[in-house]
This record gives structure tokens, sequence and C-alpha cells, in this order.
């Protein structure tokens, strides 16, 4: 497991960090170009030594000795730890010769539908004679490469692709797509709206067979042809069930014993997903290791999200001895990650108006300012209202244009009005 992070010169501060990451649920939020998605880039390469879609993190020219320094716990007793520094001659982070320590099974899954693997039996080689193309350093779909295949050096093909394996898993009664139905019966946004997949199809006159999935009218939609968010959670569930078929046939064939630790990387993980599916997707996950290897297998994850939906989904079963939330913010012009206090609101709302999203209103822009106009007038602040609201008779228009009648803050706001009609009445 992923233990600490700490940067220096490096990424959207002077210093970053440290991060103590919790050993099961960890969730990053923060505004936009605050630096979740690099956060997770660097935390992929302090484990794997490789750079996810070729992000390699530079450092700031300002700083003097770059350094990224990182623990993280391997297959032997004891954690490792160890500080890299940039070399600007090489414009490489340099790291101590020799081979890591194997953290476990490693899995990136990005914003933009790419993904990565890095595989202990794979991707960790003792024998350096082995010809190059068979020492991939991990592996690194692009989004169409999750679909298509992937190919390596010397012609030799690392994947087939999700297109063609589903459909040869499906048509062979391979128990790994028995594998696959349960991943995605996981995976699904509810109980009535369970992922199927359907009977293999045709489209027009390709003579190629595509998987499909089973829609609640029982017609077969070409996987291709489906929605968007359904396509993201099958390349994600064909993508946990490949890394960990081959791992367990990488290991008979090397003789290794299976990982025994699995850390999934995801960014965005609520991306195109509906808010039905967002509430679920996280628990989901932590009980799909459980689907494929029908045993309980360590699984740390790190979720980079925009999404109240999310943090709410993980109300029942936070615990803080294995779990935590970190919060980005911009302090001084400068990006700080913080541990939060982590407290179970109930709501979406009052997620929203935390600290994590940091909204002062969860309403439109304009009703946040009439409200707070509303509230400063109330309080006799009234010099720096905007000239459209430096009355009361044009906030409260501006308040009949923007809330619904239900609200519940006209009770206060008709309360004072009336309240000062009365005062000046007896005046």
């Amino acid at each position: 497991m992923l233990r600490r992070l700490h940067l220096k010169g490096v990424g959207p501060a002077r210093e970053f960090g440290p991060v103590d990451f919790a050993s099961r649920l960890n969730f990053v939020t923060g505004d936009n170009g605050l630096g979740k998605s690099f956060l997770l880039d660097t935390a992929w390469w302090v484990l794997t030594r490789t750079w996810a879609r070729h992000a390699v993190a530079l450092p700031q020219r300002s700083e003097k000795r770059p350094g990224i320094a990182y623990a993280y716990s391997k297959s032997t007793a004891g954690d490792f730890e160890e500080t890299s520094f940039f070399d600007r001659s090489e414009q490489a982070w340099l790291v101590k010769p020799g081979r890591p320590p194997i953290p476990g099974v490693v899995i990136y899954a990005g914003v933009d539908g790419s993904f990565s693997a890095w595989d202990p039996a794979r991707n960790y080689w003792q024998d350096k004679t082995s010809p190059s193309f068979e020492r991939l350093r991990a592996f690194n779909f692009t989004p169409e490469q999750v679909w298509y295949g992937l190919e390596g050096g010397g012609g030799i093909r690392h994947c087939n692709g999700l297109i063609q394996d589903w459909v040869l898993w499906q048509k062979s009664q391979d128990p790994t797509f028995d594998d696959l139905a349960k991943v995605l019966a996981a995976l699904s946004p509810s109980r009535d709206e369970q992922l199927h997949a359907g009977d293999p199809v045709r489209i027009g006159l390709d003579v190629k067979d595509y998987p499909s999935l089973r829609m609640p009218d029982g017609q077969n939609v070409a996987l291709i042809h489906a929605s968007a968010g359904m396509r993201r959670i099958a390349a994600l569930a064909y993508l946990l069930v490949w890394t960990w078929r081959e791992h367990k046939i990488a290991c008979e064939q090397t003789g290794r014993k299976p990982a025994k630790e699995i850390i999934f990387l995801v960014d965005e993980i609520e991306c195109h997903l509906h808010p039905q599916w967002q509430r679920r997707i996280v628990p989901a996950l932590l009980r799909v290791m459980q689907a494929l290897t029908g045993k309980s297998v360590p699984v740390q994850l790190i979720v980079a999200t925009h999404s109240p939906l999310v943090l709410a989904s993980a109300e029942p079963d936070f615990d803080d001895d294995q779990d935590a939330l970190f919060n980005i913010v911009l302090r001084d012009k400068q990006a700080h990650i913080e541990r939060a206090t982590w407290a179970k609101r109930g709501d979406v709302v009052d997620w929203l108006v935390s600290d994590a999203f940091g909204l002062a209103q969860a309403r439109s822009v304009e009703a946040e300012q009439a409200i707070e106009a509303a509230e400063a007038w109330m309080r006799g602040e009234r010099n720096r209202l905007p000239e459209k609201l430096a009355t009361e008779a044009a906030i409260h228009e501006e308040l009949l244009r923007v809330l619904p009648g239900g609200d519940h803050f006209w009770p206060r706001w008709v309360v004072w009005v009336d309240g000062q009609k009365g005062r000046q009445a007896k005046a």
C-alpha cells in the first residue's frame, strides 16, 4: 500500500504534502487545476517507476533540489522509503540502482478513458537479458487500445482488447467470462438496473462479432453503441478482469505467488455516471476483488472526485482507522493538501457547502448573490452591495426571480421585512 508522498519543488506548490494515505479508502477533492490528477500520476510513478500517459512530472525551475519522497509497504516485512531527486542534465528522476520492492498489483484508470496496469509477475523482471519487447515496464492503454488491443515490440500482442476478448470468452464459455459477469453485476448502478452481457451482435454487414449489453426491454445493444457511462464501466470491468486473469496466468508460468495487495488509482471516478451510479461506484469497487478472487484481497483505493454523491456513498462504511479524506486548497497562491476531519453529513447539499467542495450556497450563482445581499441588508452592512441590489425593493424582486416559493430562506426574509414595517408603524 502507498503510505506517504511528499513533494518539494515539483507540482502545484513549492512544497506539497506530506500526504499520509489511509490503508483502504482515500478521497481527494479540490478545485480544477490544483493537482488531483498530478497527485495520482506521481503516486503511480513511485509505485511502478513509470509515468502513465507520458505525464512526466517536471520540477519548478526555481527549486535547487526538487525531490519526491515516498513510502509504501512491500511483499516482505517493513515499509520501503526513498527520496528521488531530479537530475536536470538527464531530465529524469533518479532512483537507487537495483530492483525496487514489490508494492502489489497497481491499476490506474484515467479520466480520459486511458488505463494503466503494473503487474509484478509481468513487469518486474529478474533476467536482465530478456528481450526488451518482453520487458514492458507497464501496460499503458490509450482509450482506443482498451477496446482494440495493445501491441508491443517484436509483434508481441499483450492484450487483445475488450471487443475481441469479451466475445472470445463468451463463445468459448471460458470461466473468465463468468468473472466478467460478476464484476459487471458488482459495478451496476442499482439492483433494478443490472449490467448483463447480451449475445454477440453484428453491426451492418461487418462479419465481426461485437459484445453487447442486454437492455431492460430485452434487446441486445452493441457495447460500442451504449451510453458513455456504460462504456466506461464496461471498460473498467474488462480491464480489472484482464489484469487479474493475466496476473494469475503469469504467476503460474513463472512459479510466483499471486499478489497480496492491489492498489487502485481512479481519476474522477464519477465521469459519465448518472447520480444513481455515482453513489454506488466506490463501495462496488471495494467489492470487486472479492467477486474476482473469491477471497479477501486487501485493496487500497485512491480516488480523485468532484462528486458529493461519491463522498456521501462512503458514509455507511467510512472508518477513520483505514479511510481518509484529503482536500486540496489554494492559499497564498499555492496549493496545499490537507487531511480533513470526516463527518457524516447525510445530505448532498451539506457536502456541497462543506470544505470538500467549498460552495457558499448549493444554488445558482444568482440565487447565492441575492441571498448574500439580503443577509447583508438585514445586518445593516449596505455600503458594499452591488448597485442593482442597493435597495430593499430591488433585493426582494431579485429573490422573487431566483428563489422558488417554498425556499427555506423566505420565512427569514419575510419575518425581517414585516418586523421592519411594524417598527416603522409604531414610530
